[in-house]
């Protein structure tokens, strides 16, 4: 049951600023949720935490050691990224724009509404004041949108919505204490940049760009001013008292007048510093504020009625990358305004652009479509290329051996993931409309899919084509979709005609149509044993029919509401079926009595939506389950629906043994079980209520995600925000992970792999020390035994690695069957992490010679393990493979070269 989140598929981008760490993670924000994309090793992760709301700002410290993540409701989480757990968390007072990391990673600059705020940032001790608010800036007339700090550290641009960027000094003086206005734009500041001079290392130039397009370079001159600012200095600064330890820059050199009085005083208070703290006073040779900047030339990128909606400047290479509102980016060789490349994207609007820190990698995101991409523009070649769903994904199958998953969506499109990596690597939209079933065949090479266009489409995984297409004489709308064991017959129920298609796989031809049921036939399943199918209907009944002698339906169970879904035991002796009361009912399909029923209602109780009239606890309407799922043994069962909750019941005692709340979003509409009584007018709910029109502005639409097809009995449409639920449930069949496709996207989640204490069979002799002495008297078949008994990873992991390759046929006969599917576990973790392939297929022969007759009687508890072998040796066969395709072309190439010379 200790099954955690792993990941999350469908959906790698949706909004707010992604940036690149280590010149090689990507780090972008999913919802609430953050991902980080591993572009060397190809492999995407989702952070196991998450927020209470959309992240939508993201600043990295120049070390990537901390990120800090604000949501929509300005909550903030400073977050140790390597380690990927949270250190401290902030509450802003106003929406946050912008913030960013200094270059020494010593402060964090936020744009707070029209403030301007400078903390110091946390390190890795626990504090009870971790922030401190160093200064605060409130010259600026309007919302800031934009921030930029000097390579000293000592010097802010900040860009505002009052079409002005601002010079900030971070020293508090007395003699200056005027921001410096860059003047002249006439839109929003999109951004603002200090350029470098290459021979001295210091700024010599700043860019502003607007929103509108304009970009205007400006020239920076030293005033000679300095030693006047040296003077003041020294009068401002009083000598320490002696015997007194140094105090820090902050005390004497930084204020905040009476705003940060507090903060101040206990900054004074506290004397344990680290080594990150920076001394503000010790480079004052070069003044940018005392200087004088000049408008040197003004330049529009001319992409009207277009808006520019994202940009990012590249320091050392002094190259500007722009994203604006139409699809199209523009890659600029400053200060010549020299125009490298304009391409496109897509139609929509580019929300985030930003460099690597080489400045050879540009990464670009689009919310809208769900689009992620890394493009190395020497090359003029894709680094990464992901695109999620745009809208709720219907539908999940995962391949025989539990290495690729397959979603299809309500836009119309299957996607092909691989569950390791997290990675999509085939894309299908030759379906017209809605996707709503999946199917792999038990080859592993073959996918089908079922669609509202009318067609049941056959998929080749190894060319990526469309080989296959079953049609009706007249058009029908597809909900549900099922194969026989043997790949043959291909069945599909309808949403309209109420019937059940048979088609023949080989040759495509319609070989029979079912009828019978009086209400859509949302659910297909084939028994895993027998040619039985059983098919479920909103017309309150279960159905039985035998395919292959045509005599139509064997058996009927009828229920008292519309049955929703229905599953067959993996050892096809009992079968679940869902109803619209929230009930979950077990039958036994070869006697055709009712075994048991399950009480749902109470369990997936919870969470309110904005629109209804009672408090949760009191809604039981539209609480029932859409998608059930056995586990691999047949020993438990998951049911999700419409509800934040998907439930995991034990099957013979009936009893709920664990509920997984799938999502803590409060963007979401059914999350709160108690509406805050604040956010009520008299119109209804504020979050429903969108009068403001600045998102356009910004480049980034408050979209609502929803589907495009149909809906349950009695369910309301979705107006407004998206609603949480859970479309679909599949198990993979190695039992060792499950994946749910809800409104967040689809969430993987797996059995901890950190080891947890469970011994089977302890004695007074069984002991570690035990193990160890078996080992050294050379009893290897003893050894092994004693560490099954003890259940420990390691101990397991090493006695099988010290069993010789000749001792294994002895030892594997030596085993005793009960402790043969924790072996076969043992395997497959050994194979995760050593390349030892000929050795563990070794073990495995010998096992099936000795144990073949009590595997093949016991298939049911043994199959999880069996396919998590299966799994793993796929796996190092296919880096096998690759790797010796690549060294025989090698060979050929340089057995060629050396006959030539």
């Amino acid at each position: 049951m200790n099954f955690r989140f792993q990941n999350l598929l469908g959906a790698p981008y949706r909004g707010g600023n992604a940036l690149i760490t280590n010149n090689h993670l990507l780090v972008s924000p999913v919802g609430n949720r953050i991902s980080v994309t591993d572009l060397l090793n190809s492999s995407t992760t989702t952070l196991p935490f998450h927020s209470s709301s959309n992240l939508h700002r993201l600043a990295a410290s120049p070390d990537g050691l901390f990120l800090l993540a604000v949501d929509d409701n300005s909550r903030a989480l400073f977050v140790n990224l390597p380690r990927r757990v949270i250190l401290h968390r902030i509450t802003f007072k106003s929406p946050v724009a912008a913030a960013k990391f200094s270059p020494n990673g010593v402060y964090i600059a936020v744009a707070v509404g029209k403030l301007v705020q400078v903390w110091k940032s946390p390190g890795f001790k626990k504090e009870f004041f971790p922030f401190e608010l160093v200064r605060t800036f409130a010259d600026c007339a309007d919302k800031v949108t934009a921030l930029e700090w000097s390579p000293d550290s000592e010097y802010l641009l900040a860009g505002s919505k009052d079409l002005t960027v601002r010079l900030f000094c971070l020293k508090k003086l007395s003699a200056y204490n005027k921001p410096f206005l860059f003047l002249g734009h006439r839109d929003t500041i999109v951004g603002c940049f200090f350029g470098v001079d290459k021979k001295t290392k210091r700024v010599s130039r700043a860019y502003t760009v607007s929103r509108d397009g304009g970009i205007f370079s400006w020239s920076y001159t030293s005033s000679g001013n300095e030693n006047k600012f040296d003077e003041l200095e020294g009068e401002k600064s009083e000598p320490p008292s002696p015997g007194t330890p140094d105090q820090r820059p902050i005390e004497s050199d930084v204020g905040d007048g009476d705003d940060d009085g507090d903060c101040n005083a206990n900054a004074k208070k506290r004397k344990n510093y680290d080594e990150r703290d920076v001394d503000l006073g010790d480079e004052s040779g070069y003044l940018l504020h005392t200087g004088k900047w000049e408008l040197v030339k003004k330049d529009y990128f001319m992409q009207a009625p277009a808006k520019l909606t994202a940009c990012d400047y590249h320091r050392d290479l002094d190259l500007v990358v722009v994203g604006f509102s139409n699809g199209v980016f523009g890659l600029y060789q400053m200060p010549n305004f020299i125009c490298i490349h304009l391409l496109s994207i897509s139609r929509e609007k580019i929300t985030t652009a930003v460099f690597n820190d080489l400045g050879n990698w540009l990464t670009f995101g689009c919310a809208k479509l769900g689009q992620l991409l890394v493009w190395e523009w020497k090359s003029e070649s894709y680094i990464l290329k992901q695109q999620g769903h745009y809208f709720d994904v219907n539908c999940l199958a995962f391949s025989p051996d539990s290495q690729l998953l397959a979603t299809g969506a309500d836009d119309n499109k299957i996607k092909v993931w691989t569950v390791s990596s997290g990675f999509c690597f085939v894309t299908f939209s030759e379906h017209t409309n809605a996707v709503t079933a999946l199917h792999f065949m038990p080859g592993n090479h073959c996918l089908l899919s079922a669609s509202l266009d009318g067609t049941v489409r056959a998929w080749d995984l190894f060319r990526y084509r469309n080989f296959r297409t079953f049609t009706t004489p007249s058009s029908k709308q597809f909900v549900s979709l099922a194969s026989d064991q043997s790949g043959e017959v291909i069945c599909a129920g309808t949403l309209d005609s109420f019937e059940i298609f048979v088609w023949s796989m080989k040759t495509g031809r319609l070989l029979d149509v079912l009828s019978g049921h009086e209400g859509p036939v949302h659910g297909l399943m084939f028994s895993p044993t027998t040619a039985i199918l059983a098919s479920s209907s909103w017309d309150k009944t279960v159905r039985l029919w035998d395919v292959f002698e045509g005599k139509g339906a064997v058996e009927t169970f009828p229920h008292t509401h519309d049955v929703l879904a229905v599953v067959y035991r993996p050892d096809g002796r009992q079968l679940a079926c869902s109803t619209l009361d929230g009930q979950i009912h077990f039958w036994d399909p070869i006697d055709g009595l009712l075994m048991h029923t399950i009480d749902g209602r109470r369990d997936i109780a919870g969470g309110r939506l904005m629109t209804d009239r009672r408090s949760a606890a009191n809604s039981s309407s539209g609480k029932c389950f859409t998608s059930l799922c056995y586990s691999a043994d047949g020993s438990y069962i998951l049911a999700g629906g419409s509800s934040k909750y998907i439930c995991m019941y034990d099957i013979a005692d009936q009893v709920l043994l664990r509920r997984f709340q799938i999502t803590h979003n409060l963007s979401l509409d059914g999350v709160l079980d108690f509406l805050n009584s604040k956010k009520m007018t008299e119109a209804g709910p504020m979050d429903l209520i969108d009068d403001d029109n600045s998102d356009a502005e910004e480049g980034v639409d408050k979209q609502t995600r929803g589907n495009l097809g149909y809906n349950l009995p009695g369910s309301m449409p979705n107006r407004g925000r998206p609603i949480i639920r859970t479309r679909c449930l599949r198990i993979a069949p190695t039992g060792r992970s499950w994946a749910a496709a809800t409104t967040e996207g689809v969430l993987i989640y797996s059995i901890d792999e950190s080891f947890i204490f469970d011994p089977t069979d302890l004695d007074i002799d069984v002991t570690p020390e035990a193990v160890d002495a078996a080992l050294n008297e050379d009893q290897p078949s003893r050894a092994l035994i004693l560490s099954l008994r003890l259940n420990e990873d390691s101990l397991i992991k090493k006695c099988i690695v010290a069993v010789s390759p000749e001792a294994i046929p002895v030892v594997a006969s030596a085993v005793p069957f009960r402790y043969l599917q924790r072996l076969i576990e043992a395997f497959a973790e050994l194979l995760e992490s050593c390349p030892h392939l000929e050795f563990i297929l070794r073990w495995s022969q010998e096992l099936c010679k000795a144990h073949g007759h009590s595997i093949q009687q016991n298939s049911r508890n043994l199959l999880p393990a069996l396919k998590s072998l299966q799994k793993a040796i796929t796996r190092v066969h296919q880096d096998l493979a690759e790797t010796c395709s690549t060294n025989e072309y090698l060979l050929r190439y340089l057995c060629s070269t050396g006959t030539k010379k």
